[in-house]
Parts: structure tokens; sequence; C-alpha cells
């Protein structure tokens, strides 16, 4: 035993086997010699009748007073019940964020997850987050610990995606790109994903809190765009324009009955035959963002849709140029067909705010509208009925033949519809006689 210093320290030279020498002021404090002439500082104790070693560290990275300061403290710990050695083993064992997202995903996959509602997550929704996860998750927190993560560092992956520090430019396939741009909106919702998995890690007895909880994260920007009067009779002209031309034919129908149902793009977009009964004006969509969910449409819709149909109900309404596949690039016809135009910067989902806005100035309740959408807060569609009644198809009716006369260039004064209830009520009866096609089943 010698006082470990840098004159020891340095003649210690290997021998044939490794070999330890202690301090003689601070028990437990040791350097163990290689026989390949590393040298490492440690402490040894003893916990439960066992004698324990922890590594302090390499000769060279720390300097011997650095070493017995370090070990100072790591006795301190152990006279207080601590147990360094078994906690690094504990460490070591841990899983990475990187691995717990593989085994997430996994789970998700084999329907172990619920997601939404209860039910298994969507193909789409788990493409989303995997996407996520690839992106941003493993490049910013990937071979971190889970147990080490903490709210700062959530805080910190927020801010560093919203900086900006994930975005890439990646070509995927042979003219695949996958552009990265990060920003306010990316980073919550990575946050609201990280949630998810560390409540999936609370679930397996990985960590006992999740770092998520109680971190406040920015709110998205609310989307509150909305069409105009004006602005509907552009589009109008814009549709009027391009149903003609080959390019844009499918794409113009599309665009309009998205505008009368307020549908959202992809269920417009993978919308199949065997989903529209055109008897009972809805449309049943098998699987939407909420699940299974059934829409009343307007006459206006039936009548758009009605010549549209095939006899095999497999089929898409909209099909693409390559068979057996819907009009997948919607999306980038749309823009073509709004480029340049003064509704440039208006998006399919503008359409579907649109409608529900339309449908709220015409006096309908939150409820209503939230059933001819298939919005999740609304009371109705959380368990809506399979069959559509009568004041649900002549809201459909009402709100569709208002935005189909829009479309088609009529002005309305809207006046009336800042009276009271009642008056509000008398002027909509006079618009639904003036511009609502009576049904077969109904009266003139």
């Amino acid at each position: 035993m010698a006082k470990l210093n840098k004159r020891t320290v340095d003649q210690a030279g290997p021998e044939k086997s490794d070999y330890f020498l202690w301090d003689d002021e601070l028990p437990g404090f040791g350097l163990r010699v290689f026989s390949s002439g590393k040298r490492s500082y440690l402490v040894q104790y003893r916990a439960k009748g066992r004698t324990r070693r922890f590594t302090i560290g390499p000769h060279g990275v720390w300097a011997p007073e650095a070493a017995r300061k370090e070990a100072r403290i790591l006795i301190g710990r152990i006279a207080q019940g601590d147990n360094p050695a078994e906690m690094k083993l504990l460490d070591a064992q841990t899983i990475t964020v990187s691995e717990l997202c593989t085994r997430y995903l996994a789970d998700c996959e084999a329907g172990l997850v619920p997601g939404k509602g209860g039910r298994p997550k969507k193909p789409s929704t788990m493409e989303i987050d995997r996407s996520r996860i690839k992106r941003h998750i493993r490049p910013l927190l990937g071979n971190r610990r889970v147990t080490e993560i903490t709210s700062a560092d959530i805080a910190k992956f927020l801010r560093d995606v919203a900086n900006g520090k994930t975005r890439a430019d990646i070509k995927t396939k042979k003219r695949g790109r996958a552009i990265v741009r990060g920003g306010i909106g990316t980073g919550s919702r990575g946050v609201g994903l990280l949630g998810g998995i560390f409540t999936y890690a609370i679930r397996e007895g990985i960590i006992e809190k999740n770092p998520v909880h109680g971190f406040r994260k920015p709110k998205d920007r609310v989307r509150d765009r909305r069409l105009s009067d004006r602005e509907y009779r552009a589009l109008g002209k814009i549709l009027a324009g391009a149903a003609f031309d080959p390019q844009f034919s499918t794409a113009t129908k599309m665009a309009r009955t998205l505008a009368l149902t307020g549908c959202r793009r992809g269920e417009i977009i993978n919308l199949r035959v065997g989903e529209i009964d055109l008897e009972r004006s809805c449309i049943r969509l098998e699987d939407s963002k909420e699940g299974a969910s059934t829409r009343a449409i307007g006459l206006p819709v039936v009548e758009l849709l009605q010549p549209l149909l095939s006899n095999d109900e497999a089929n898409f309404v909209f099909p693409g140029t390559e068979e057996g596949k819907p009009l997948v690039g919607f999306p980038k016809l749309w823009e073509k067909l709004v480029k340049d135009t003064p509704l440039e910067s208006v998006t399919p989902h503008v359409l579907r705010h649109s409608f529900a806005s339309v449908a709220n100035d015409l006096g309908f309740t939150e409820s209503t509208i939230a059933a001819l959408v298939g919005h999740s807060r609304g009371t109705i569609t959380s368990r809506y009925i399979h069959t559509v009644d009568t004041a649900l198809v002549m809201a459909g009716d009402t709100i569709a033949s208002y935005i189909q006369a829009l479309l088609d260039g009529v002005k309305f004064e809207h006046a009336n519809y800042a009276l009271d209830h009642g008056a509000r009520k008398d002027a909509m009866r006079k618009f639904l006689t003036a511009h609502t096609a009576p049904r077969d089943n109904q009266e003139p």
C-alpha cells in the first residue's frame, strides 16, 4: 500500500497478471494494473455480504487527485446505502430510446398498443409514427438510455426540431425524396408521440415516470382558413375551365366532392363504389380517421357521383392511371389547378373547414355538423347510427346546394343569416325551396 499519486502510478509497471495498488490514506481507493500495461482507478467495498468493485476510469483520462476526489464521493454514497456497481450494471442493462422505439413499433403492428378510441393503429398512422421516429426521435435521443430522459431532454428535443436540427433532404427511391423541414408543429407532434412511447415503457415496467407528463407543448396553429363566397365562385370557374381537360377531369370531380361533402382528402381519394349508398343518400366509409363512419350527403353529391359508379363495388370511384389504384396524384393536380390563381394558398383541407363553416353560417348545430363531416369531437359521431335520418340528409342537401350555387356563380344576400333564430329558419326554408331539387319520396 502507498499513497496513489503521479509518481507511484507512473512506476506501476505491467506484470504477468493483473494486480492492485491500494491507497494507504483512503481505504477502498485503488489502482488496477493490467498485464497489458493499462491502468484504471477503482473503489472496492462490501454490499449485501459481497465484495464489489466500481471502476472510476482509466489513468490518463483521470489524474490521481481527480480520481481520489471522485472516490471520496462514491465512498460517501456507499456509506449512505448506495451500491454504485449494481446501479451501473442496471444502467447498462437499461434499453436505449432507439431500442424502446423498435419494441413499441413491433407491438403496435401486432395490435398490442391501442390507438385512438382503443382501436389498433391504422397503417397510415404507423407510417407517420415510423417517419417521426426515424427522422427526429432516433437522431436526437436514440442513443440515450430510457431511464436517463428528463423533462429537460424533452424541452431540448422540441427546441432542436423546431430550429431545424433534423432538417434533411434525402433520396429515398429511384425518383423519391424525403424532405424533412422540422418546425414547431413537427416538434410538438414528435413530443406527443414520445409521450405515447414512454407510457408504453411504463406499462412494460421499464420506467416509473413519464418525462413528457406535465410538459406544456406549444399549440399548433389553428387552421381557421375558409373560403369566402367570392373564393367559392372563383373555385367554380377554375373547376369548370379544367373539367374537359383529360389531365384534370377526374381531379375536378374530386374537388367538387370534397367541397360538397366536407370529407377528408384521403377519404375521397380512396372512396370505393361499394361505400356509396345513393338510395339512402349517404357514404358508408369502411375506414376513416375515426374508424367506420356513415356520412349523409346532399342531392348535388348524389347527382355528381351517380354517373361515376361502376358495377364492381371494389372499384375506386376516382380511379388513377394505374389499373386497380385510385388517383393518388390528386394533391399535385390540385396544386396545378390553383397555381397562379388567387386560390394558390388554398389546400384541399380548406374545403373541409369551409363546408363546416358554411353549415354553421346556415344555423346548423355543432353535433349535426360533426355528424356530416365525421368529426371526433361531435357528440353523435362516436356512436352514430348506421342509417341516416331525414333531418341529417336535408341538412346535407341544404349545405351542398348552397355551396353548389356558389360554385356556379350565384351571389347571396347574407343579411338574412344574421337575424334571430326564427328569421334564420324562415330564410333557410326559402333557400331550400329555391335551390334544392325535390326527392322522389318527398313532396315538391
